[in-house]
Formats: structure tokens, C-alpha cells, sequence
């Protein structure tokens, strides 16, 4: 489990690595989880170790949710002044990721499977 576990947190420091050095405005923890889904999707699969580390880094996903409510916590007068342009932020993006995943899923239904379109002409 701990070879899983420096597996996933070198791609992050990859990923911080290359995001900072390119200038790209994403952060580098998204950048190495592409990294990591780039090298899972290139193996063919996901190993049983680092499906167990995930696991259990899901099963302790609340415990990562206390930096951020200790932030909120600490800047709590910040968020009562400034409350009006993060809730408008928060439901627009909400709202535009809804719309791009029903854009995204309403293309990929569409889309035929190249299987399928081989089985239609194998039949008899």
C-alpha cells in the first residue's frame, strides 16, 4: 500500500511540477491526476494495491474536509463580507458544470459504439 501511496503523490508533484513550469492556470494536483489516469489507461488496468490505497483514502474522505473548515472558521468575517460574489460564483459554476455534463453525456449517448456498428454487419 505504501508503494500505491507514493505512486499517487508523485504524480501530484509531477503534475505541480509541470503545472508551475508551464504557467498553466490549473493546479497541479488535477494535472497529476490526468498524469496518473494517463498511466493507468497505457497499463491496460488499475493494479489491486493501488485500488486498496484509494479505497482507503475514500473510506478517510471526510478527514480532509478539516483544513477546509478550520479555513472557514478562521476567515469567517472575510466570508460574511464577500458572501454576495462567492455565492454567485458557486451557483454559476454549479450551474455550468450541470449544463456540460448533460451537454457531454447527451453527446456521448449519441455517439454510436464502434462495436456495435461491427456486430450489425457480422449478423446474418
Amino acid at each position: 500500500m505504501l508503494e500505491s501511496l507514493t505512486i499517487v503523490l508523485v504524480c501530484q508533484l509531477a503534475g505541480e511540477v509541470l503545472a508551475r513550469l508551464a504557467g498553466w492556470p490549473i493546479p497541479g494536483p488535477v494535472v497529476g491526476m490526468a498524469l496518473l489516469f494517463g498511466g493507468l489507461v497505457l497499463r491496460g488496468g488499475l493494479p489491486a494495491d493501488l485500488d486498496a490505497a484509494a479505497g482507503g483514502l475514500l473510506r478517510h474522505l471526510s478527514l480532509l474536509f478539516v483544513p477546509a473548515g478550520a479555513g472557514v472558521m478562521l476567515h469567517g468575517a472575510l466570508l460574511g463580507r464577500e458572501w454576495l460574489p462567492i455565492s454567485v460564483a458557486l451557483v454559476a459554476s454549479t450551474g455550468i458544470t450541470i449544463a456540460v455534463t448533460g451537454l457531454v453525456m447527451k453527446g456521448l449517448t449519441a455517439a454510436p459504439h464502434p462495436d456495435a456498428t461491427e456486430r450489425r454487419e457480422d449478423a446474418p
